[in-house]
């Protein structure tokens, strides 16, 4: 698990234990602190022994807080993974079948689609976009830097961050305009969503990555914004490394549907 600092949290209904004072307690030895029974504190003497999920949400610590993040993030992208597989084993399907003609001779529709040449371009700013920001994610756990930040030594690491993000915000907008300019090439070719089976998943998987590569600028936005907002340095941390890791999803499949696009139609 990466490093993620943060300042440590103080309880005010505790009082100090002071065991070593004279008078205090029953014949001198004194009183341990109170123990908050939500922390999961006990009374065997093993320190404050807590445990972060037992506290509510908004209490936990940054490491559950990044762990259950990156658990949601799994989860989506899991069903979006489910979307596509289901897509391309209909591809496959259609793909492999056809009828048998008057003559004797079995026949299919299935004609490949010509794919426009600006998709290789595409393909290379997208995994060059998946290299800033990993550059990004991984500026902001570098612990003897992230140390600066969390004293509050000013934001040299979320500046450097969003330098990195903003470049991979460009990237990928660079990509999503190559893709539009794939789809009109195809259409001046006067090869159109419903001119064969083909060109219908040719659209249908290319239209469908760019709406979730939509969905990665908007949250790279949101990260932007709070490395330039946000105060706790362990949210500028979750929003960049989420997000980032939701980019990377994103390219490692558009490379998998470019490759079944130009290879296995």
């Amino acid at each position: 698990m990466p490093t993620i600092f943060t300042p440590p949290q103080v309880d005010p209904r505790r009082r100090p234990d002071r065991s070593g004072d004279p008078g205090e307690g029953d014949h001198g030895s004194g009183r341990r602190p109170p123990i908050d029974k939500r922390t999961g504190g006990n009374d065997s003497g093993d320190g404050d022994n807590e445990n972060w999920n037992d506290r509510p949400v908004g209490s936990r610590g940054p490491r559950e807080r990044l762990s259950q993040t990156r658990i949601g993030i799994a989860s989506a992208l899991a069903g979006d993974m489910m979307f596509f597989i289901a897509i391309i084993s209909a591809f496959f399907v259609t793909k492999g079948s056809g009828q048998i003609n008057h003559y004797g001779e079995y026949v299919t529709t299935w004609r490949p689609t010509v794919i426009p040449t600006i998709l290789r371009l595409n393909t290379a700013v997208l995994v060059l976009s998946s290299v800033t920001a990993e550059i990004a994610r991984r500026s902001m756990f570098r612990e003897n830097d992230a140390m600066d930040e969390w004293i509050g030594l000013g934001k040299p690491i979320s500046r450097r961050a969003a330098i990195w993000l903003s470049a991979t915000l460009a990237l990928g907008i660079a990509f999503l305009a190559g893709q539009w300019i794939a789809w009109r090439q195809l259409a001046a070719e006067h090869v159109y969503f419903a001119s064969n089976s083909s060109s219908h998943f040719f659209y249908i998987i290319t239209v469908a990555h760019a709406v979730h590569l939509f969905l990665g600028l908007v949250a790279l936005v949101a990260a932007l914004l709070s490395l330039r907002a946000s105060r706790q340095f362990a949210t500028r941390q979750i929003w960049v490394d989420t997000t980032v890791w939701y980019w990377h999803a994103m390219g490692g499949l558009w490379i998998f549907l470019f490759i079944l696009l130009e290879f296995f139609q």
